[in-house]
């Protein structure tokens, strides 16, 4: 199975990415993680990344596809992976199928966490309180919310034209969202 997660911060898509690791037993891979390991390492493109990272520059498009490509390749991704924080723009998605369709790898479905703007709210400011952390106003939180969705509605358009979309309803107790989803990737398949 290979899986985009889509939803803004506070959906739930890192929680329910880890929780759909150990059931369909493919790795979850994170844009961001994957990047910090690449850096880490001192891999050709992390240290490409680097570079772009300490002139404070967003790391281009094609040194993440590079990552993403190399990451496919590992012996693990054979039966799927779950994609988290890509693709978060409508050349990465375009990108990104192109990718999977040169390396023979078919692409499953993109899986929308659809999360009302004020429970995100509240969700990312409680989540600021019990870290700590102060940058996570409610006003920073909309405006964080608004940039997401500005960036990420053509990539939802883009996969609901493709008829690869599926929203699911990412609001109540974790183990019903995580049914939902399962409901909606393996029709009739019981969860747990």
């Amino acid at each position: 199975m290979r899986l985009v997660l889509l939803g803004p911060p506070g959906s739930g898509k890192g929680t329910q990415a880890a929780r759909l690791k150990d059931h369909l037993q493919v790795p979850h891979i994170s844009t961001g993680d994957l990047l910090r390991a690449e850096v880490a390492a001192g891999s050709k493109l992390g240290l490409e990344a680097k570079e772009v990272m300490a002139r404070g520059e967003l790391v281009s498009d094609a040194i993440l596809l590079g990552m993403l490509e190399d990451r496919f390749s590992r012996a693990d991704t054979a039966n799927g992976f779950i994609l988290d924080g890509y693709p978060r723009n409508l050349a990465q998605a375009d990108a990104l199928g192109k990718l999977l369709a040169r390396i023979g790898q078919k692409f499953d479905a993109a899986v929308q966490l659809d999360v009302p703007t004020e429970l995100l709210v509240e969700r990312i400011a409680g989540r600021a309180k019990a870290e700590g952390r102060a940058d996570d106003s409610p006003e920073s939180v909309r405006t964080r919310l608004q940039v997401y969705n500005d960036q990420t509605a053509p990539v939802i358009d883009y996969y609901r034209q493709q008829g690869e979309l599926t929203v699911v309803n990412g609001v109540g107790e974790l183990d019903d969202v995580f049914a939902r989803i399962i409901e909606a990737i393996t029709p009739g398949q019981e969860v747990g």
